[in-house]
C-alpha cells in the first residue's frame, strides 16, 4: 500500500510571461537529508532546508551569464559544482558569499550535465556523449574531448545509478525519430549502446526512471499513450560489446496509465520501490479528463493506491528524495511526503495485520474488511489497537453507514443544494466518514464548494467550509482559492482557522491577509466570532497590570538629559522623581482585541524573508505605522513578562515579533524615517531597545565573571567552614 500525506510549499516559482516552463532546471540532494539544491533556469542556485521551508544560502552569476545545468553537491569534498555558459565549471563551498569568487575552469567542449552520488566522484557528461570524472577534468580542463554521438544525435535524458560498489551512467538520445540508450560503466570504462523499442509515430518518451536491484538495472520509460515499459540491463554484462554495435533492448508493458481524451504532453514518472511508481501529469481514472493529478500506482496489482489533485499548470517535473516528492505546479514547488508499504495481496484487500502501527505516518488507505462487514462487534476483538478511531465514532459510523452519502453523491448534491442543505449533508457525512475517506475527499469537496461560491456570489456555506477545514486534511495547496474567498467574504473566522492550520500559505497571500485585517475597522471586527482562545489571550495581555516602580528585565526610564530625543522636558522640583518618558511607558494596545487576535496568527505564519519583503511594500503608510505600533505594544508587554502567566496554546514568540519589526523596517525604511507620525514611535522604540542592550551587556559581563569563578580551582587550605569574598569587576 502507498499513501500521500499533507503537502507544503518549499518555494514559489519565478515564471516568465507566457512561458510553459516552471523556471526550475533541477533539484539535487545536499549532504544533509533535510536539504536540497534548487537550480533555476536563469542565474541562481539556492539551498533550502526542507523541514523549515526556508533558504539557507543562494548564489547567482552575473548579468549576461547563464546556469546551464543543475548544481550538484560533491560529498567527497563538501563542495557545490555547477556549469555556466555550457563550458565553465564553478566549484565553491557553503560559506562562500559570491559565486564570482568560486573556483572556475573552462573546458574545451559543451557540457550537458554533471551527476553526483553519495560517496562517489561526480561524473561530467558532455553534449556529444563523452564522459569524464570531475577530478580528472579539473586537473586538465582543456584536454581534448571525443565525440561519441553521430552528427544528428541529441541527448534527451541522463542519470547515474549506484550499484553495490560501482557507478553507472545512463543517457538516452534521439536521432531521426529513433531512440537509443547508452550505458557507461567505470572500472573498467566500457560504453554500450542499445536501441529502444518505441511506438510508431511517437516522439521521444516523456520521462525515464532507472533503479538498481537484484543485480539488474531496471529502466522505466513513459510514452505519450500512457504506456509504461520496463527494460532490464545487466549491471555486469558477461560479454562486453563495443559501442559501435547497437544492441536491441527488449521491453515489457509494466503499466497502462489513462491518457484522457488525447496523448499525454507533460508527464513525469518516478520509481519509488519495486512495486510502486509515482506519476504526475496524468488524469485520475475516475475524475474526468484533467491532467492535474499526482498518483501512486502499484505495478504488481495494476491499482491506484493514492492520488492528489494539484492546482495550476503541470510542468512534467518531479523529484524524489528522503521519502518526499518535489513537484512543480502552478506557481509553487510543493513537497509531498509519501509512504510505501510492502506490497502483497493481503494489504490489497485490507487483511494484513499492522505489526507496528506507531511507526506509521498516517492512516491506512484501506480499512479492515472485518470492520466494514461486521461493524463494531468484530472491532472489539480485532481493532483494539486501531489508530484514530474512538469507540463513540465507530458506533455512530456503524449505525449510519447504510444511510450515509457517498463522496460522489455528496459532490453532486452540493453543486445544486441550498446553503442549509449543504451544511446538514456535510455534517452527516463528516460524522460517519472514515479518516481514510476524509483524507482523500476533503480537498475535493472544498474545491467544489469554493468553485460554486465563485460562480454564485449569493452562495456561501460558511459552516460547511469551517467543517472541512477542521478535518485537518486541507492545506493551501489542495484548495488555493479557499483563503482568497474567505478574504473576499470578510470571513475572518475562516481566515483565522486557515492561518492556524495551513502550513503552506504563500507569502503573497499572507500579505493580502495582513492588508485586509489592518484595513478593517475595529468596530466591524468586534461583532465577528473568532476563536475563543485567541481572544482570551488578547484580553489577558491588555489587562495585565503594569509594574509600578521596579521594572522587569532591568528596564527603567533613563534620565532625560541622556536619552531624550526631541522631547520637551519640564523642570522638576528637588527630591521629586524624574518624569518618565510617556512613549516608553505607554502600554495601551493601539488596536482592538479581535484585530490583535488576527494579527497574532499572521505573526505565527511560516514565511521566507526574500519572498515576503516585496509584498510587504504594498502596505500603505497608515497600515505600516498601525502594525508597527502593535508590534511595539507586544514587544513592551513581552519585555515586562506580561505574557508569562497566560495559559494558551498559541501565542507569538518574542523572536517572531522582532523578525516582523525588522521586516517592516527593511520594507518601509524611507517611509518610517520621513513620515512625521512615525518619528515618536521609532524614538520610543529605540530608547527601549537601547536599554535592553545595556541590560544584556551587563548580564554578559556577570556571566563571564561567574564562568571564570566556576572554572577556578578551589583552594586546598580551606577548612570545613570559611568565608570568601569575591569581587566582580
Amino acid at each position: 500500500m502507498a499513501a500521500l500525506y499533507e503537502a507544503y510549499t518549499l518555494c514559489g516559482l519565478v515564471l516568465c510571461q507566457n512561458s510553459t516552463d516552471s523556471g526550475i532546471q533541477g533539484i539535487e540532494p545536499d549532504g544533509d537529508e533535510d536539504r536540497v539544491i534548487v537550480t533555476d533556469c536563469t542565474r541562481s542556485v539556492t539551498v533550502y532546508k526542507v523541514s523549515d521551508q526556508k533558504p539557507l544560502g543562494s548564489w547567482s552569476v552575473k548579468q549576461g551569464q547563464r546556469v546551464t545545468c543543475p548544481a550538484v553537491y560533491n560529498t567527497q569534498t563538501n563542495e557545490y559544482v555547477v556549469v555556466t555558459d555550457e563550458k565553465v565549471i564553478r566549484v565553491w563551498k557553503d560559506e562562500e558569499v559570491s559565486m564570482d569568487k568560486a573556483f572556475k575552469a573552462t573546458v574545451s567542449a559543451e557540457i550537458y550535465r554533471i551527476h553526483s552520488a553519495p560517496e562517489q566522484e561526480p561524473v561530467v557528461l558532455f553534449q556529444r556523449g563523452a564522459v569524464r570524472l570531475l577530478d580528472s577534468l579539473l586537473t586538465a580542463p582543456q584536454q581534448p574531448v571525443e565525440e561519441v554521438l553521430s552528427q544528428e544525435e541529441v541527448i534527451r535524458w541522463s542519470t547515474v545509478v549506484r550499484t553495490e560498489q560501482r557507478l553507472i551512467l545512463l543517457f538516452s538520445t534521439e536521432q531521426k525519430g529513433e531512440h537509443f540508450l547508452y550505458v557507461q560503466r567505470f572500472s573498467p570504462n566500457t560504453l554500450s549502446k542499445h536501441r529502444l523499442e518505441t511506438e510508431p509515430s511517437m516522439s521521444a518518451p516523456l520521462s525515464y526512471a532507472a533503479t538498481f536491484r537484484d543485480g539488474n538495472i531496471h529502466l522505466l520509460y513513459l510514452l505519450r499513450s500512457g504506456a509504461v515499459y520496463e527494460s532490464l540491463l545487466l549491471a555486469r554484462p558477461a560479454v562486453t560489446v563495443p559501442a559501435e554495435d547497437v544492441q536491441s533492448l527488449p521491453r515489457c508493458l509494466l503499466l497502462q496509465l489513462p491518457a484522457g481524451d488525447g496523448d499525454l504532453s507533460r508527464a513525469s514518472l518516478l520509481s519509488l520501490d519495486q512495486a510502486h511508481v509515482a506519476v504526475v501529469g496524468t488524469p485520475h481514472p475516475s475524475a474526468g479528463t484533467g491532467k492535474d493529478f499526482l498518483c501512486l500506482w502499484n505495478t504488481h496489482f495494476q491499482t491506484l493506491q493514492a492520488a492528489r489533485e494539484l492546482p495550476g499548470r503541470i510542468y512534467g517535473q518531479m523529484w524524489c528524495y528522503s521519502g518526499k516528492l518535489f513537484v512543480c505546479h502552478g506557481k509553487l514547488l510543493s513537497v509531498i511526503p509519501f509512504e510505501c508499504q510492502k506490497s502483497s495481496l493481503a494489504t490489497a484487500v485490507g487483511k494484513l495485520k499492522q505489526t507496528s502501527t506507531k511507526e506509521s505516518k498516517g492512516p491506512a488507505l484501506v480499512p479492515s474488511w472485518n470492520e466494514l462487514l461486521h461493524g463494531s462487534a468484530t472491532q472489539t476483538h480485532t481493532q483494539g489497537k486501531s489508530r484514530g478511531m474512538s469507540t463513540r465514532r465507530t458506533k455512530l459510523s456503524s449505525k449510519k453507514q447504510s444511510s450515509s452519502l457517498t463522496v460522489e453523491q455528496l459532490a453532486e448534491d452540493i453543486k445544486v443544494s441550498t446553503v442549509q442543505e449543504v451544511d446538514k449533508q456535510l455534517q452527516v457525512f463528516l460524522s460517519v466518514a472514515e479518516q481514510e475517506v476524509l483524507h482523500l475527499s476533503a480537498g475535493r469537496l472544498a474545491c467544489i464548494l469554493v468553485a460554486r461560491c465563485q460562480a454564485e456570489p449569493g452562495f456561501y456555506p460558511h459552516a460547511a467550509l469551517l467543517q472541512l477545514v477542521d478535518t485537518h486534511y486541507l492545506c493551501y495547496s489542495v484548495c488555493p482559492d479557499l483563503l482568497t474567498l474567505a478574504l473576499e467574504k470578510s470571513d475572518f473566522r475562516l481566515c483565522q482557522i486557515c492561518l492556524q492550520l495551513f502550513p503552506d500559505i504563500p507569502e503573497a497571500v499572507t500579505c493580502a491577509c495582513l492588508k485586509s485585517i489592518l484595513s478593517v475597522p475595529d468596530t466591524e471586527l468586534e461583532h465577528m466570532d473568532l476563536e475563543t482562545d485567541s481572544l482570551l489571550f488578547m484580553k489577558a495581555l491588555t489587562q495585565s497590570p503594569d509594574p509600578d516602580g521596579d521594572q522587569h528585565n532591568g528596564f527603567c526610564p533613563p534620565p532625560l538629559d541622556e536619552e531624550s530625543c526631541d522631547v520637551l522636558s519640564e523642570t522638576t522640583g528637588l527630591g521629586s522623581k524624574p518624569p518618565r518618558d510617556p512613549l516608553a511607558l505607554d502600554m495601551s494596545c493601539p488596536i482592538g482585541l479581535h484585530k490583535g487576535a488576527l494579527l497574532n496568527e499572521i505573526l505565527q505564519t511560516a514565511y521566507s524573508d526574500s519572498l515576503l519583503l516585496p509584498h510587504l511594500k504594498d502596505l500603505s503608510v497608515s497600515q505600516v505605522i498601525l502594525f508597527m505600533q502593535y508590534l511595539r505594544f507586544l514587544y513592551l508587554k513581552y519585555s515586562h513578562e506580561a505574557h508569562a502567566q497566560i495559559r494558551t496554546l498559541r501565542m507569538p514568540a518574542m523572536n517572531q515579533i522582532l523578525d516582523w519589526v525588522c521586516l517592516l523596517l527593511d520594507a518601509h525604511f524611507t517611509v518610517l524615517v520621513l513620515a512625521p507620525e512615525a518619528k515618536s514611535l521609532l524614538s520610543g522604540l529605540h530608547k527601549f531597545v537601547r536599554s535592553q542592550v545595556k541590560l544584556y551587556f551587563e548580564l554578559g559581563k556577570i556571566e563571564g565573571s561567574l564562568e571564570a569563578l566556576r572554572q577556578s580551582k578551589q583552594s586546598q587550605e580551606l577548612g570545613q567552614y570559611s568565608i570568601e569574598v569575591v569581587e566582580l569587576f
